[in-house]
């Protein structure tokens, strides 16, 4: 049985079909993939007040976890360079021999973390070697976004493209931060107190290598993308040689599009950071709830994450993408900060759950309809490296937020407030972004 698709205009492209099981296989792998990757980067975050005492340790314990998100944000900085390597590769040989190499390196070179020496071992050479590591993570990473985020919606018929990019981006990180959960809470419970700041950090990473084994087992049966397939057929019997995917994307047709996707992606990876990005920190130093119960409220707001992803990538399906932007980026520039204020202040159980999944719910909601947003912005052609681009020098922006937050918050206690500013000032640029861009629902070439 075949589901057709739409019709590509672009560079001679029939229509393309599908089977339903190449359907479902891609989706399963995108979301895998996403999912993986994520899992690996979440468990910094996890672990990021032991990574600040032993390889960027200070006396200011502020100034500790910001040099921690320094070294996230590294990697981040590092995806746009993935995504021009691995997006190349994805547009040129296949989306699936990129997604398969990239999400092995991430798996890898996470494990690689828990082999680490110690600033107490060898010194500032520690804190070199851990950055060094970041910067090859990030590159890997970048790859995984230029694969992941096109395969997936490349596979599915038009009706269902919203949807997939709520569950691929919104739901694959949803189920990375569930993943990382799980595993905190087990690897603390066998190493707790003491135990998981001498070991427990270690055996977070060394579960990294599992991601590689999975995703080599997954994509063993993937299909490549059917839009891919047929433009390569188009190219091989033309003649003419192909311009690098890079340099168009760079290209005068398409800078100012790529300013403006930058605009509203850094809107969604800041309130994916600030949200379920930071709500480990924050339940540790803010709430200072035991590591127990952070895990068990953290898997909920992964469940919620995934729901919210799903649900506004859907609502995109309906209503379009700029209508949904700018009906999520109303509602956060006024309910984050609230949110914030208020998990600061909250004492018990209850209520601190109730404001941690609002968060979730909320942030992961501004970016469930980017990765569609972004595909319908670029031709099968060079979709994986601008869809990658796009979306990691915006993550990137995203990525960065933290540790100015923490810089500019000076004591714990000025965290949460500093947060409410943080995201009023982003989403105020999200909705700008949302007011300029056409909509795109329907432009899939």
């Amino acid at each position: 049985m075949s589901l057709a698709t739409q019709e590509n205009t672009n560079n001679n492209v029939p229509n393309v079909t599908v089977s339903r099981r190449q359907m479902i296989n891609a989706s399963i792998a995108s979301l895998l993939g996403w999912s993986l990757d994520l899992f690996d980067l979440f468990i910094l975050l996890f672990v990021a007040p032991e990574i600040g005492k032993l390889f960027f340790p200070t006396s200011i314990p502020t100034l500790s976890l910001a040099a921690v998100y320094a070294s996230f944000a590294i990697t981040l900085i590092m995806r746009p360079l993935g995504s021009v390597i691995f997006g190349n590769l994805a547009d040129r040989t296949g989306r699936k021999r990129a997604m398969t190499i990239a999400v092995t390196g991430v798996g890898i070179s996470t494990a690689l973390f828990g082999a680490l020496p110690t600033v107490m071992q060898i010194g500032i050479f520690a804190s070199v070697l851990f950055i060094i590591l970041r910067l090859v993570q990030g590159i890997f990473v970048g790859g995984v976004v230029a694969s992941t985020h096109t395969i997936g919606t490349e596979s599915v018929p038009p009706k269902y493209r919203g949807f997939m990019s709520g569950l691929i981006g919104g739901g694959g990180a949803g189920l990375g931060a569930l993943l990382a959960s799980i595993v905190y809470f087990i690897v603390s419970a066998i190493f707790p107190g003491e135990a998981f700041g001498e070991w427990g950090w270690r055996f977070m990473f060394f579960t990294g290598i599992l991601s590689s084994i999975l995703g080599l087992f997954v994509f063993k049966s993937l299909e490549e993308s059917p839009y891919w397939a047929q433009l390569n057929q188009a190219q091989e019997d033309d003649s003419k040689p192909q311009k690098a995917p890079a340099r168009v994307v760079f290209s005068r047709n398409y800078r100012s599009i790529l300013i403006v996707n930058v605009m509203i992606v850094a809107g969604g990876g800041t309130a994916y950071y600030l949200t379920s990005g930071y709500l480990p920190t924050f339940l540790k130093i803010i709430n200072q709830i035991p590591a127990e119960t952070a895990s068990m409220i953290l898997m909920g707001a992964s469940v919620i994450a995934i729901i919210s992803s799903v649900l506004f990538g859907t609502l995109s399906d309906f209503i379009g993408r700029k209508k949904t932007f700018l009906i999520i980026g109303t509602i956060n520039l006024v309910m984050l900060p609230i949110c914030y204020n208020q998990l600061g202040g909250a004492t018990g159980i209850a209520s601190i759950t109730a404001y941690v999944w609002g968060l979730a719910f909320l942030g992961n909601a501004a970016y469930a309809p980017v990765l569609i947003f972004l595909n319908e912005r670029f031709p099968t052609a060079i979709r994986s490296t601008g869809t990658g681009l796009s979306w990691n020098m915006g993550f990137a922006v995203g990525g960065i937020m933290p540790t100015f937050v923490q810089l500019a918050s000076g004591t714990t206690q000025n965290i949460p407030a500093m947060l409410g500013y943080f995201t009023i000032g982003i989403f105020v640029i999200y909705l700008i972004g949302s007011v300029i861009i056409p909509e795109t629902k329907g432009e899939f070439k």
